[in-house]
């Protein structure tokens, strides 16, 4: 596979870059929801392929993408000046915790790294990309929460265990599950991803259940749909 992935309306060239698109980052930027968001922020962007199909969706809004890889942001930033939507992302190279802003965010969305507390891996780059510390998503529900817009919301997808940490964890944020989506390769196994979504308003949450594959090979018809927009082979 070659360093540029080519969507419908713009390209990504990954070079430089960590964490290559994946299917994790893809899923979250088509199904995160708002009514009409004017402000959004990806943190942990990293190729910005999350910011750019959230420019292509919401019209309307400007992103801010934030990333801690120097190489990633750099790479990020001259894909959002080679897209269409060059006048409405702006990436800054920075961690989360020293992102300043007096901007609220109505749609603040991550696909963070994850793999707290497994074996790290041996390159350094890939490893902040893909790990974090004990106290990582503290501080990125602490951010996030300051810096969300009263009707605002919090798209995230992890793997389950760190999901169902991080909405117990939220609560003492004062955010709460609107929408839990538990993701799986195919109806034969367990799923592998959350994506949740969190507001400040309590309620009730909301469980869908999305399946990937219909079987091996075969997209289902929800996965296609989803992507349509997106990727050149649907």
């Amino acid at each position: 596979m070659g360093s540029v992935f080519r969507f419908k309306r713009f390209e990504v060239d990954q070079s430089g870059c960590a964490m290559r698109i994946n299917t994790d980052g893809v899923l979250l930027a088509a199904i995160a929801a708002h009514s009409g968001p004017f402000h959004i922020l990806d943190v942990g962007t990293g190729t910005g392929v999350i910011a750019l199909m959230l420019a292509q969706r919401f019209t309307d809004a400007s992103i801010d993408a934030v990333e801690i890889d120097e190489s990633a942001a750099t790479a990020a930033h001259r894909n959002s000046m080679g897209s269409p939507f060059a006048s409405r992302v702006r990436v800054h190279h920075s961690p989360i915790e020293k992102y300043k802003t007096e901007v609220l965010y109505d749609l603040i969305v991550s696909n963070p790294p994850y793999f707290i507390n497994d074996l790290k891996s041996k390159e350094k780059r890939k490893e902040i990309a893909r790990h974090a510390d004990e106290d990582f998503f503290n501080v990125l529900l602490l951010k996030a929460a300051a810096m969300l817009h009263a009707n605002g919301s919090i798209w995230l997808i992890l793997p389950v265990k760190q999901a169902e940490t991080v909405l117990i964890n939220a609560v003492l944020q004062k955010l709460y599950p609107l929408k839990v989506i538990h993701i799986y390769s195919d109806k034969s196994k367990a799923e592998f991803r959350q994506i949740i979504c969190l507001s400040f308003t309590d309620t009730p949450a909301e469980h869908e259940h999305f399946y990937i594959y219909e079987a091996e090979g075969i997209y289902t018809s929800a996965y296609r749909h989803l992507l349509k927009d997106f990727f050149l082979a649907f």
